[in-house]
């Protein structure tokens, strides 16, 4: 993790003494944009302890870490299941921090937005290029990778600033990146209308490189490009981090890549077809697919390798309206609800809704 040793001494002492941690009140969505004050005052609205996949906070002082994990679940079960966003936002992508923090990107004109999960406020705290901000994803540096649909670029922002930190052209035409995932030295983005990935190599400690290092990798083996319709959209890690998982949007169709040559596989998932196929998001061997106009989640237990799957249960909601992307907060998944089926209008309303794993 990223926060200095200070910080998490901190926070530890804080989670395990009972300390004080959190300053009261609200942030309205109109209240500041754009600046490192408005990113802190949202974070410090969030309780600084919380559960992500168990593998922050492990230094206890000698307490019950299942008892740490209860308290922190009974907290989050707190946490409002809906969190309104500007209307008008268009909302697409989703990223959540260890403070409790989520972003979202804006397909209208690529603003990312920060909402507290456990009050529900937030504001815009870095302004968009005109061009969409889709898929997302946080690194341990809180720096946000974000997809950049038709602009056919991807971006690398602080979260804590708002500042761009780096910006990558992949396609100028005939594109729409759709959606990225982080391995150990690179982050990797999809296209929608290209059979292509784009590989962003990362330096020591993650140093970002310059735009001649970005490479494009063709897709070739079982895969096949369907033209005129969104193709290769969400993308993860296989159980073993050994390759990449993509599903095609416009078949249902899942595929593993290996990330050295681009050649496909198609997964093995017996009769299960992930129709509108959007983000995905896996924990150890459970993938959860995101299905959008379908309003529901399937829930996929893989393989190590990532070869073969089966279905084990789908999730739903009364409160879904065409979800696209997903992001874990302790036992919760919280999706933005995009609403492609409702004419976007600057007083459309847009929310997310957090469901149970």
């Amino acid at each position: 993790m990223s926060r200095s040793q200070p910080r998490q001494l901190g926070r530890v002492l804080a989670a395990t003494l009972g300390l004080p941690v959190l300053l009261l009140g609200s942030l309205t969505a109109s209240a500041v944009t754009g600046t490192p004050a408005a990113t802190t005052a949202v974070k410090q609205q969030t309780s600084s302890t919380f559960l992500d996949e168990g593998l922050c906070d492990k230094i206890r002082f000698g307490t019950n870490p299942a008892n740490t994990l209860a308290a922190t679940e009974r907290a989050v079960a707190a946490f409002p299941k809906r969190i309104n966003l500007p209307a008008g936002f268009q909302p697409e992508g989703i990223a959540i921090d260890h403070s409790g923090i989520a972003y979202f990107g804006s397909r209208a004109d690529g603003d990312i937005y920060a909402a507290n999960l456990r009050t529900g406020t937030g504001t815009v705290v870095s302004q968009g290029p005109g061009t969409p901000s889709l898929g997302m994803k946080l690194d341990e540096r809180d720096r946000l990778f974000v997809a950049g649909g038709l602009g056919g670029d991807g971006r690398v922002i602080d979260t804590h600033s708002g500042e761009v930190l780096a910006s990558y052209t992949f396609a100028t035409a005939t594109t729409f990146v759709n959606d990225v995932i982080l391995s150990k030295d690179a982050a990797w983005f999809t296209d929608s209308r290209q059979p292509v990935l784009y590989k962003v190599p990362l330096g020591h400690n993650g140093k970002l490189p310059s735009q001649s290092a970005v490479q494009t990798i063709p897709l070739s083996g079982d895969y096949v490009d369907v033209p005129g319709v969104n193709n290769a959209n969400g993308i993860s890690l296989t159980p073993d981090d050994r390759a990449l998982i993509f599903v095609q949007s416009s078949t249902g169709f899942l595929f593993r890549v290996d990330p050295r040559t681009g050649v496909t596989r198609k997964i093995d998932l017996g009769a299960t077809v992930l129709t509108a196929g959007d983000g995905l998001l896996r924990s150890n061997h459970t993938l959860y697919a995101v299905q959008n106009r379908l309003n529901k989640i399937a829930v996929l237990d893989l393989n190590s390798s990532g070869t073969k799957g089966r279905l084990v249960r789908e999730i739903t909601s009364a409160d879904f309206d065409v979800p696209t992307t997903a992001a874990f907060f302790g036992s919760r998944i919280y999706l933005p609800n995009a609403r492609f089926s409702t004419p976007p209008m600057p007083e459309t309303e847009y929310w997310a809704t957090a469901v149970q794993r």
